[in-house]
């Protein structure tokens, strides 16, 4: 029974020191977790910028950007100009370094891959290259130089003026005729006619501009080969990866493996983003 009369204050100083450290307990040991939590914690993700080549758009990177946002990772897919090399390097490397913050792994097909060759060393936040069915020139090299001779462009292409165009520059259409198998030869007809349809030109001054400094020197890449490409030969796309020193993945794919085999494209994009942590 409570017995006031034998309470002093040393056992009411005693009391209450012992109310505050229960009380202050939970809170310190929260604030220990959450500062283990922190310090234990990876390092934040690199941001993913998928950049599309020609003939196409950001849209041909739908089913692996969502892939790789239910990874957890930010992904942007910026519109690539397709105007030449140059401007579109510069377009790309202006749009790192204001739109992403902390490490970035450049993704880039078909021509998008000369495109990110020549955009990745403007910004140091770049960590890794990853090139999908893409061009990988070296300084000087230019994507028509790389494909080498043999087609009739007449058969493959239709011309069309553009204003203020240079002399003798003008925008390049896959004709409609050819595009499903150059292109897409592993999606379904209609697939490949929608992507006919809503093609992006690229200009032929694009294909003759020299390449400059090449990133992938410096930078650890990664290449995923599609076998059944028409649009690169396999051969060359195996030659410029080899050369790259990329660590490279074949594919039973067309030259549309983003659409036709986005868990093998997503799945090469994690392996070179998980090196930059």
């Amino acid at each position: 029974m409570f017995n006031p009369s034998r309470v002093t204050l040393p056992r009411l100083l005693t009391a209450a020191v012992l109310a505050v450290i229960c009380l202050a307990a939970p809170a310190t040991l929260a604030s220990a977790s959450a500062v283990a939590t922190t310090s234990g914690s990876a390092r934040p993700k690199p941001t993913i910028v998928l950049v599309h080549g020609a003939w196409a758009d950001a849209s041909s990177w739908a089913k692996v950007t969502g892939r790789l946002q239910q990874d957890g990772y930010t992904v942007l897919a910026p519109p690539n100009p397709l105007r030449g090399l140059g401007s579109d390097a510069a377009y790309l490397a202006a749009f790192i370094q204001q739109r992403t913050t902390g490490p970035v792994v450049l993704v880039g097909h078909s021509y998008g891959g000369a495109v990110i060759t020549n955009a990745a060393l403007a910004d140091p936040d770049v960590r890794a290259l990853v090139y999908i069915d893409a061009f990988v020139p070296d300084q000087g090299e230019t994507i028509l130089g790389l494909q080498g001779g043999g087609a009739d462009p007449n058969a493959l292409f239709d011309a069309v003026q553009y204003p203020g165009a240079p002399t003798g520059d003008v925008d390049l259409y896959l004709k409609l005729a050819v595009f499903p198998q150059v292109f897409a030869g592993d999606l379904p007809a209609a697939t490949a006619a929608n992507l006919a349809a809503a093609q992006r030109p690229i200009t032929l001054s694009a294909l003759l501009e020299p390449s400059g400094i090449p990133a992938w020197k410096s930078l650890p890449s990664w290449y995923l080969l599609g076998t059944e490409d028409h649009a690169i030969a396999p051969s060359l796309q195996r030659f410029m990866a080899q050369r790259a020193g990329s660590h490279l993945v074949k594919v039973r794919a067309s030259h549309a493996s983003p659409l036709s085999r986005p868990d093998t494209v997503e799945g090469l994009i994690v392996a070179a983003a998980r090196s930059t942590n």
